[in-house]
C-alpha cells in the first residue's frame, strides 16, 4: 500500500508541475513587448544604439586640442603612456614618456608663458602655462631639460625651450617626460594633440611598457 501511495503522489506532483509550466508559458506569451521589458529589464542597445564617442588615442574631452607641435621630433614613439592614479597620492604615470636622444630640442607644444625653468630633484624642468585655456590655465611640463628660456618668457608653438638632458629617471634609455596639469590635477598630455598631429608620419604609439599588444 505504501508503494501505491508513493506512485500516486509522484503522478500528482508531475501533473501539478506540468500545469504550472503551461500556465507560465501562456502568461509570458501574452505579454506585450513593453510589459515584458518591465518584467525583465531593458534590452541592451543593438548595433544602432548609443555608442561611445570616438576620438584620438588619449583624448580627454576636458582638454582642448590646442597643440601645434610635438615636444620632440615630428612623431616620437611613446615609451610609456598616461596611467592616471586611482587616488591623489596613488601609483601611476602622470604623463607620457617620448623617445628622445640627449641634446634633442624640446619645443613648446602651444603658445604660452614659461612659469618655471629650473631644477627639481636634480633634473631640469620647464613648465609653460598655455594661453587661453581657462582658469586655472593648462600647464605643460617637460623634463629632464637643459633650459634655454627663463621664467616669465612668452613662447610660441614650436619654440625651443631647451634640450633633453641625459639620465632620465623615467626610462631605461633617454626620453622626455611630458606632463599636463590644470591646477593640481594631472591630465593626459596627448589630449592636447589634434588628429592631424597624432597621425602624421609612419611611427605608431607603443603599448605601455610590460604589456603585450
Amino acid at each position: 500500500m505504501r508503494d501505491g501511495s508513493r506512485m500516486r503522489a509522484k503522478r500528482c506532483l508531475r501533473t501539478w508541475l506540468g500545469l504550472l509550466l503551461g500556465l507560465t508559458v501562456t502568461v509570458l506569451g501574452s505579454l506585450t513587448p513593453s510589459a515584458l521589458a518591465r518584467t525583465t529589464g531593458p534590452a541592451p542597445p543593438g548595433p544602432t544604439g548609443p555608442r561611445e564617442p570616438s576620438g584620438p588615442p588619449g583624448a580627454d574631452p576636458a582638454v582642448p586640442a590646442v597643440a601645434r607641435a610635438w615636444p620632440v621630433g615630428v612623431r616620437p614613439l611613446v615609451l610609456r603612456g598616461w596611467e592616471p592614479p586611482a587616488t591623489t597620492y596613488g601609483r601611476g604615470h602622470r604623463g607620457v614618456d617620448l623617445t628622445a636622444a640627449p641634446g634633442t630640442p624640446v619645443r613648446a607644444v602651444a603658445p604660452g608663458r614659461v612659469s618655471f625653468a629650473g631644477r627639481v630633484a636634480g633634473r631640469g624642468v620647464v613648465s609653460v602655462e598655455l594661453t587661453a585655456t581657462g582658469t586655472p590655465p593648462l600647464r605643460t611640463t617637460y623634463g629632464p631639460v637643459r633650459a634655454t628660456v627663463e621664467k616669465g618668457a612668452e613662447v610660441a608653438a614650436g619654440e625651443v625651450l631647451g634640450t633633453v638632458e641625459p639620465g632620465s629617471p623615467h626610462c631605461p634609455t633617454s626620453c622626455l617626460h611630458w606632463g599636463l596639469l590644470r591646477g593640481k590635477t594631472y591630465l593626459d598630455p596627448l589630449s592636447l594633440l589634434p588628429p592631424w598631429l597624432l597621425s602624421r608620419g609612419p611611427s605608431r604609439l607603443l603599448p605601455v611598457a610590460g604589456v603585450k599588444p
